[in-house]
């Protein structure tokens, strides 16, 4: 064996036969894969949305093995998400931290001229797009959301509290286009999570909030809350009871009920800076598989989520269009930095 070795090896032989590749112990490239730990960065606090979100899919991970190494969730919500933004930007090649995306990363940019843009970082996939609701304390009695605007009308201007997740960010853009949609004025009140704004909701210190379906489903089944309408531009469509004899289906469209606001937020994740295509596309390849368990289906089903799996080319076509979309708005809604 070892004279036909040197024979093969000699000037005249330029490339060995894979049966002889493998019995001289050589094997193709491997496809990347994490060598320790992966830290997938929330840029907002626990329990809202996107940190649900991500423990979600870290179980789903966990439990179908679709990963070597161990996930770990880390919530870096400061500065309505900037330090988590702004961390994975400082992260450049290292491919071992995964940052949940969401609207800030357009909003937070032209709000406050933060140095940064998406294109700073590795998109990796789209996940799915969230909705968000007009929701009001149960006790307060509001049925509908014209009786709530209607009340809001009949007080002074910043007499009701809207809450909402960071300033700027997109639950306060979603309330002033309420505003001018339906001629009211309210008070809007930041705080670091939807969670945070829902149970602020329920102790009464606010009168509404635009949270996520996920951020108050767990009011909404104690019949703490009530949802009057939700922005989009169709009704949801799970017909499963949530709330007593409610499903989220049954949830009118705010444009049903004389208002046209619509607005819904990506749900996505990205690499930082200077990391590779072939490692981007190894978590695009675990986030597909994880949109495909019946976990994933159940959660999209139990959170009102709007199932969408995007990657590469048209999940940049999405970004672009989608950031143009919030520069209008916010330019409209006069949060834009000056």
């Amino acid at each position: 064996m070892k004279k036909a070795i040197r024979r093969l090896s000699g000037k005249s032989c330029t490339v060995l036969p894979l049966f002889l590749l493998a019995a001289l112990g050589a094997s193709p490239a491997q496809a990347w894969e994490p060598t320790r730990n992966v830290e997938i960065i929330v840029p907002a606090g626990a329990g809202g949305a996107s940190d649900q979100m991500a423990r979600t899919i870290q179980s789903i991970i966990l439990k179908h093995k679709l990963m070597k190494q161990s996930t770990l969730v880390l919530n870096k919500g400061g500065a309505s998400g900037a330090e988590g933004i702004m961390d994975t930007k400082a992260s450049a090649g290292n491919p071992h931290k995964l940052m949940v995306a969401f609207s800030a990363i357009y909003t937070l940019p032209i709000a406050v001229k933060l140095p940064f843009n998406w294109r700073d970082l590795n998109p990796v996939a789209m996940i799915a797009k969230d909705e968000f609701l007009l929701w009001t304390n149960a006790e307060a009695g509001y049925k509908t959301a014209k009786d709530y605007l209607d009340a809001v009308k009949a007080k002074p201007a910043g007499s009701f509290k809207m809450g909402g997740t960071g300033a700027k960010r997109e639950d306060q853009i979603i309330t002033v286009a309420l505003e001018k949609a339906a001629g009211v004025d309210f008070t809007y009140v930041p705080y670091k999570s939807g969670g945070e704004a829902a149970t602020q909701l329920v102790g009464k210190h606010t009168d509404s909030n635009v949270n996520n379906p996920s951020e108050n489903i767990a009011q909404w089944r104690a019949g703490q809350v009530t949802a009057l309408c939700v922005f989009s531009d169709e009704r949801m469509p799970y017909q499963e009871k949530v709330a007593g004899d409610l499903s989220w289906s049954d949830i009118p469209t705010c444009k049903e009920s004389g208002y046209d606001v619509e607005y819904q937020m990506l749900r996505g994740f990205f690499l930082p800076p200077n990391t590779t295509p072939e490692q981007a596309q190894y978590y695009a390849d675990v986030l597909k598989k994880v949109s495909e368990t019946q976990e994933w289906k159940d959660y999209l089903a139990k959170q009102a989520l709007n199932g969408q799996y995007l990657t590469g080319k048209d999940f940049v076509a999405f970004l672009e269009k989608d950031e143009d979309y919030h520069e209008t708005l916010m330019n409209e809604a006069g949060l834009a930095a000056k």
